[in-house]
């Protein structure tokens, strides 16, 4: 649901406050097509610009960040809050974010996501809080946790793959344990979204197995297939949390950010006209499947590929997806590389705007979200102008 269906006429007030006293601080409600940001806090890519800032440098970094959103005519903010197995907030199941304070379990000395969210509303801006569901650390040395993380109280929940900690989806007390975290958060804040990203299992690391044989042995549920049941666990934590959402927060949207090539052509005749990787197959990700199954209430496949890309070229894979959610009630926002903006096969200022032109030419595709707000200050900056002139001028 479109805040501004929540709030037009309150925003519409705003809007002619703003007129005459010419200032522009309130999101524009001319279209109710999504026009998203992502604001990435792991490794601080976005927000806040580095651990340890005071509460008062973290609210004028953030505010200026809804401020430019605001300047772009976006309508909403796709804002990580739990990006590694910690919080943006009071958890009673995990600790404060060391992207926070600098140190994990440190009190950042207020309330994160109650001042995300209001700052956010207070502009008109949806709020989607962001979770990546099993990443637990960029180290795969658990003594890098606190004491008292429940990874390190439960071992048996997590895996080292590729330098990093996960848990396991296919332990179901993990699965419970995401699912519980997540919606503390969402049962307590006006979040207007819940919104998972692309790491499910994690992306495959060339040389190396994933270890969890002795999981499959243990719950594999009946399953032959190890790649089957993988699947299933995934489906089982988007199902689950789509269910718990739409219980707790009736009116808030449920959707995921999957990797934007569901399969291949050459793998399933079902699958897109492209030779890139494959969630199904790499990450365990039966993208296609939740949209038909109805368990989002919106995709937002990433796809970060220029027109004419020879293994995923734009002008496919948006009308694939296009043809995926006809016929279901599953909204289709479009993920869009600001940040590739000026690399190789990027260096065409147009290219950004002649995404948002392709686009309306797909009657399924109902917005975009922009990667990420660093993006398009930075690199994106001119091509976010055009996009703006072009497109989300009234």
């Amino acid at each position: 649901m479109r805040r501004f269906g929540v709030l037009g006429t309150a925003i519409g007030l705003a809007a002619v406050l703003v007129g005459l006293l010419g200032t522009a601080g309130v999101a524009s409600p001319s279209s109710t097509a999504m026009r998203g940001v992502w604001i990435a806090s792991v490794a601080n890519t976005d927000w806040p610009s580095r651990p340890g800032l005071s509460p008062e440098q973290q609210r004028a970094e953030y505010r200026a960040v809804l401020d430019q959103a605001v300047a772009n005519h976006l309508n909403a903010v796709f804002v990580q809050v739990r990006p590694t197995a910690d919080a943006f907030w009071p958890s009673p199941w995990e600790p404060w974010s060391h992207w926070l304070t600098g140190q994990q379990g440190r009190d950042p000395g207020y309330d994160p996501l109650r001042f995300l969210v209001d700052e956010a509303h207070q502009r008109g801006l949806e709020f989607h809080a962001w979770f990546n569901p099993y990443r637990v650390s960029m180290s795969d040395d658990p003594n890098s946790l606190v004491p008292a993380h429940p990874a390190r109280l439960h071992p048996e929940w997590t895996f080292s793959y590729g330098g990093k900690l996960y848990y396991d989806p296919g332990v179901p007390q993990a699965r419970e344990f995401v699912t519980t975290a997540i919606m503390d958060a969402v049962s307590r804040y006006d979040v207007d979204g819940v919104h998972l990203d692309d790491y499910f299992y994690p992306y495959p690391v060339e040389g190396a197995q994933l270890p969890d044989e002795r999981t499959f042995a243990s719950h594999n549920r009946g399953f032959h297939n190890i790649d089957d049941w993988r699947r299933d666990n995934v489906n089982q934590l988007v199902a689950g949390l789509h269910e718990k959402v739409r219980a707790a927060r009736p009116d808030a949207e449920f959707g995921v950010s999957p990797f934007g090539i569901w399969r291949n052509a050459s793998s399933d005749p079902a699958g897109s006209d492209t030779k890139g990787a494959e969630s199904f197959s790499a990450i365990f990700a039966d993208t296609r499947r939740w949209v038909r199954e109805g368990w989002v209430d919106y995709i937002a496949p990433q796809v970060y590929w220029q027109f004419g890309h020879p293994s995923a070229d734009y002008a496919k894979v948006v009308p694939w997806w296009s043809r995926t959610v006809e016929g279901t009630d599953v909204k289709l926002y479009i993920g869009q590389a600001a940040y590739k903006v000026g690399q190789p096969k990027w260096e065409d200022p147009a290219e950004l705007t002649r995404h948002l032109g392709f686009n309306a030419g797909q009657p399924r595709v109902e917005g975009d979200v922009y990667f990420s707000a660093t993006s398009l200050t930075t690199v994106a900056r001119n091509a976010m102008t055009r996009v703006v002139h072009d497109h989300y001028t009234p």
